[in-house]
Parts: structure tokens; C-alpha cells; sequence
């Protein structure tokens, strides 16, 4: 019965580390999600911009408003491709937590199939003991029916 115990113990600890590593890929995939909807904004916003400044083509523009344009458009440019790498990473992140829960999923798998076999075991044993006195007294019984009852003779 102690390595029942220590094998659920194990199941329970396993059960705990599957739990967790669920929990950090949820968190990880919020993050994740996170990060691509701040990138759809700068994207977005982008766009915007273009599409309002495309809107004055006909107009004339002094160098000095599209000298600021271009430098805006080249920092938000550069925000979203940090972003970007933002977003690599996360996902990078998402797999990482992904192939761990998997692992922990694995290893409960295999505890619960060892407890289960061991448990087999257990129930087999004590049935082959119930059974061997079952037998013995069976045994008894004829044995003290056949010759009689004791202290008779024949």
C-alpha cells in the first residue's frame, strides 16, 4: 500500500504541474493577443494617417510638413516593427508553454496508467489471498468431515 500512496502523491503533484503549465499558457496566449491587437492599432493608425494625407494630394505642401510627416510616418513605422518582434516572441513564448503543458500532460498520463496497473495488482493479490482461504478452509472443512468428527474412531 505505500507505493499506492507514494504513486498518488505523484499523480496529485503531477496533476498541480499540468494545472500550472495550463495556466501559463493561458497567460502567455492573453499576452500574445496583446500584443497582436496593439500591432493592428499601430497598423491601423497608420493607415489612417496615410489614407488622411493621400487625401490632400491636390495641395501644396511646405517641406517642412512633409519633413514631420515623413519623420512620423518612419517612427510609427519603426514602433510596429518592434511590435512585430513583440509578436515573435510571444508566440515563441505560446509554443514554449504549449510543448510544456504537453509534457506535463504526458507524464500525468503515464502516472495515472502506472497507478492504475499497480492498483490492478493490489486487487489481483488480495484475490489470490482471499481465494488461498477460501481454499484452506475448504480443506479444513473436508478434511475434519471425511475422517469424521474429531475423537471418533471407526
Amino acid at each position: 500500500m505505500p507505493a499506492l500512496n507514494a504513486l498518488m502523491v505523484a499523480v496529485s503533484v503531477a496533476e498541480r504541474k499540468r494545472d500550472e503549465a495550463r495556466q501559463t499558457l493561458q497567460n502567455v496566449q492573453a499576452a500574445q493577443q496583446a500584443a497582436l491587437n496593439q500591432l493592428s492599432q499601430l497598423e491601423g493608425y497608420a493607415q489612417e494617417i496615410q489614407g488622411r494625407w493621400g487625401a490632400k494630394e491636390g495641395a501644396t505642401l511646405k517641406p517642412e510638413v512633409m519633413y514631420h510627416h515623413n519623420q512620423f510616418m518612419g517612427r510609427l513605422g519603426h514602433a510596429a516593427g518592434l511590435q512585430s518582434g513583440v509578436v515573435q516572441e510571444q508566440i515563441q513564448r505560446v509554443d514554449a508553454a504549449s510543448r510544456q503543458l504537453l509534457a506535463a500532460e504526458l507524464r500525468l498520463a503515464s502516472l495515472r496508467k502506472v497507478l492504475e496497473a499497480r492498483r490492478r495488482d493490489v486487487a489481483l493479490q488480495q484475490a489470490r489471498r482471499e481465494q488461498k482461504q477460501t481454499d484452506e478452509r475448504a480443506a479444513i472443512k473436508y478434511h475434519s468431515t471425511a475422517n469424521g468428527p474429531v475423537g471418533q474412531e471407526s
